[in-house]
């Protein structure tokens, strides 16, 4: 049997995207996902829910995201489940189960997020210098992400 890992999410932005640089130069930003489903309970009543996921986005689409979205955008996202495993301050084990994304859509107009009145939906930004050393919160000289054979662009 064939071996699948792949997501696709729509949904909107619940932060400002953060432009980083690994060590080895490589743009990335983790996005907060939210996607609301609905349904109606037995009562009949309507329900709502809202799940919230962590996208990683890299290289090129990185520096897009926080060239051009704002919290509250909507955003199609493809990409594969991964994990993260570290020993925390009291040598807990954790693991934070994330998307990295391979193909990220913008959707609808840059003035769609709630609260933006059809303002530039941060595309007046200007574009993020590289930084010369390590990114903050990045640590350690190995480079982050998925190998470049991995990259489907």
């Amino acid at each position: 049997m064939a071996n699948v890992n792949k997501v696709i999410l729509i949904g909107r932005l619940g932060n400002q995207p953060e432009l980083r640089y690994t060590p080895a130069n490589r743009a990335v930003t983790e996005l907060r996902m939210a996607v609301n489903r609905t349904w109606t309970d037995k009562a009949g009543q309507r329900q709502e829910k809202t799940d919230w996921f962590s996208v990683e986005v890299w290289d090129k689409n990185a520096e897009n995201c926080e060239r051009y979205l704002a919290k509250g955008r909507e955003v199609y996202v493809e990409g594969r489940l991964t994990n993260d495993e570290w020993n925390d301050k009291d040598g807990q084990k954790r693991i934070k189960t994330k998307i990295v994304a391979e193909t990220i859509q913008f959707i609808g107009g840059r003035g769609d997020a709630p609260g933006e009145g059809g303002g530039g939906g941060g595309g007046s930004r200007p574009a993020p210098q590289r930084p010369q050393g390590p990114a903050p919160g990045m640590g350690g000289p190995e480079d982050f992400g998925p190998p470049e054979d991995d990259i489907p662009f």
